[in-house]
């Protein structure tokens, strides 16, 4: 799976190049779509380009973009949307335009009362397992790991020359999935979480590949970087799902015969 993230945290300072309304966002994943992505998430957006978990806003946009593409439309949901997990909690409680999935952030306060509310509402988490937190601990032994849709381990580290190691590192938190995950996706009794693997600015590309060396799901878009493989700006999310794909099945291609089946989580 190729999955796009639109915008992330950026704004407008990042250039006219990052999408932010409901209109612009559906165009550009429309685009990135029909460019392979296969799964769309996007930080909702408030009007003065603040992310933002308002029932309004989450309908305005999902409905927007539903209309453009026929993948699932997920999205990001976090601290930043508002500080108070209590208030994110009426947040989820208070949509009337249930998205496909919505990120929590395992680290955060609150993570395992707004991934409960998500899932009462019959919405689909993503669990996001940052680098160089505690999240990978707390989400091996709490009792929602099973739900989750998948776990999506985002790679901090942004650095070219060290975000695979970190990215290794954070696998290897979350409990050994690779070899513990192929005799049983072999065998069609998995009880494994699917784990989407990505990386953030300098280490975008080289945790995107090494997803591909090993089988992982992954994601690319403007959220993640800014620039294509050989440092050219990218001129949308578009062409970052374009290049993104291509140096993924390479990667793919390479990895082959060492662990070509997907990895995930054990459950708890």
């Amino acid at each position: 799976m190729m999955q796009v993230c639109l915008n992330g945290a950026r704004g407008a300072g990042d250039g006219a190049v990052v999408p932010l309304s409901p209109g612009a966002l559906a165009e550009s994943a429309a685009e990135a779509v029909a460019a392979g992505a296969s799964d769309v998430h996007v930080h909702i957006k408030s009007p003065c380009g603040q992310d933002t978990w308002s029932a309004r806003a989450v309908a305005a946009t999902v409905v927007e973009i539903r209309s453009r593409v026929c993948v699932p439309v997920g999205v990001a949901g976090g601290s930043w949307a508002d500080p108070a997990p209590a208030a994110r909690l009426e947040r989820v409680r208070s949509w009337e335009v249930l998205p496909d999935h919505a990120s929590v952030n395992w680290h955060e306060p609150g993570a395992e009362e707004i991934a409960a509310a998500l899932l009462e509402r019959g919405i689909g988490v993503e669990a996001c397992i940052r680098s160089g937190t505690d999240a990978a601990e707390r989400f091996t032994a709490s009792p929602l790991a099973p739900h989750v849709l998948r776990v999506r381990a985002e790679v901090t580290d942004p650095s070219a020359d060290t975000a695979e190691g970190s990215a290794r590192a954070l696998l290897a938190e979350l409990g050994g999935a690779l070899p513990q995950a192929l005799g049983s996706a072999r065998a069609g009794r998995d009880p494994h979480r699917p784990v989407l693997l990505h990386g953030a600015e300098g280490g975008a590309w080289p945790v995107l590949r090494l997803a591909g060396r090993l089988g992982l799901a992954t994601r690319t878009g403007l959220a993640d970087t800014l620039v294509l493989p050989d440092g050219e700006r990218a001129v949308s999310n578009a062409r970052l799902v374009a290049e993104g794909l291509a140096q993924y099945r390479r990667s793919l291609r390479s990895g082959q015969g060492s662990a070509s089946a997907p990895a995930r989580v054990a459950r708890p």
